[in-house]
């Protein structure tokens, strides 16, 4: 059996690290197409170093287009790749374009989809995140949920209808963080390199189109971490992307800066920080796989169960909100409930599918 692997994004290399694992303990050849879609070496190339995943078999080298340039040579080169390998399968990752690219290119070949983190929903059609995991969804033979929510998603949309399976198969990221935080302490030095080891801090990270296409937006966020950096410091690995926006809008922003970091520094500032700031969304579940309040800085979430949790609160762009919930929330603890993301064994349950299939 050979599958075809489509990544090119941060949290799309954490996902497929333990699943690349148990495809291989299965027998069943991968072959892994690397888009380029992020290129930087602190936010590619480590996790591949860190992870011990494979390193890709192709690499695309695209990157640095519009959504629709972006979108279209990828699904040119990644045709290309699957004429050449003729897969069973193509394994797709989350929301990104390409997790779309890849489905697409395999749809026109009739070639099955299994589509890993299927059935989330933000209900924001402007994210272009949820256009592409809503089409991705749709043209996929397999979809892996990672919650019941996701199940529900679907079956609302009418999946019930259609030949494809959809599976509840837990949270492959749950997996990652269960496997690989024995290992942060010797793997990760970031705490000591950034003198993080004294004083409490909070960690925030921004890089969503939403906010960083929208001035107003960032210049809401950028102030409300502005003063909040006065209270507690604000560590913030920043996406080359937000510095060119930040530098181009000329907007301030005061925190403590530092470069993308890889995998086992994430998860080490994530054991250590108080809280976290995000619009990303791989990291507000993280944030609550190490049992720390949330604060997202989008108006909507996929990760909805979350909010419902307690865990996590919506703040938007506005300044006043995200000041309120940091003081409303700072000092709270919290409890994972068990099961909200599976147990563990989402990637081992998901190859067995596979190889059944």
């Amino acid at each position: 059996m050979k599958i075809v692997t489509i990544l090119g994004a941060r949290p799309q290399f954490v996902k497929a690290a333990v699943v690349s694992r148990e495809l291989k303990k299965s027998g069943i050849t991968e072959v892994i197409v690397h888009t380029g879609q992020h290129f930087d070496n602190n936010m590619s190339q480590v996790f591949f170093d860190e992870m011990e995943i494979p390193q890709p078999d192709y690499n695309l080298e695209i990157s640095g287009l519009n959504h629709g340039a972006m979108t279209g040579r990828m699904l040119e080169k990644i045709e290309e790749v699957l004429l050449k390998e003729k897969p069973d399968y193509v394994l797709v990752y989350g929301d990104t374009n390409s997790t779309l690219a890849g489905a697409l290119a395999a749809s026109k070949l009739h070639i099955p989809i299994a589509h890993i983190e299927a059935g989330l929903r933000s209900f924001e059609m402007k994210m272009p995140e949820e256009v592409n995991r809503i089409l991705t969804d749709r043209i996929s033979s397999i979809l892996f949920c990672p919650t019941t929510t996701a199940i529900k998603n679907l079956e609302a949309e009418g999946y019930n209808n259609l030949t494809c399976k959809v599976i509840l198969s837990g949270d492959v990221m749950f997996d990652a963080v269960q496997y690989y935080q024995s290992k942060i302490d010797t793997h990760s030095t970031v705490l000591q390199k950034e003198k993080l080891t004294d004083k409490p801090f909070v960690l925030a990270t921004l890089h969503r189109a939403e906010n960083t296409n929208d001035p107003n937006r960032l210049k809401e966020i950028c102030n409300a971490l502005n003063e909040i950096n006065q209270e507690v410091k604000i560590v913030l690995p920043l996406h080359p992307r937000t510095k060119s926006f930040l530098a181009t809008q000329n907007i301030q922003l005061n925190a403590h800066i530092i470069d993308p970091v890889g995998y086992f520094d994430m998860l080490a500032l994530l054991k250590n920080c108080k809280m976290v700031l995000t619009d990303s969304g791989g990291l507000q579940k993280e944030a609550y796989f190490f049992s720390k309040f949330c604060i997202t800085l989008r108006d909507q979430t996929e990760w909805v169960e979350l909010v419902e949790a307690g865990a996590n609160s919506l703040a938007g762009a506005s300044k006043k909100e995200i000041i309120d919930q940091f003081r409303l929330n700072y000092n709270k603890s919290l409890q994972v409930k068990q099961g909200l993301y599976g147990d563990g064994h989402a990637a081992a349950l998901i190859v067995s599918h596979l190889t059944k299939s």
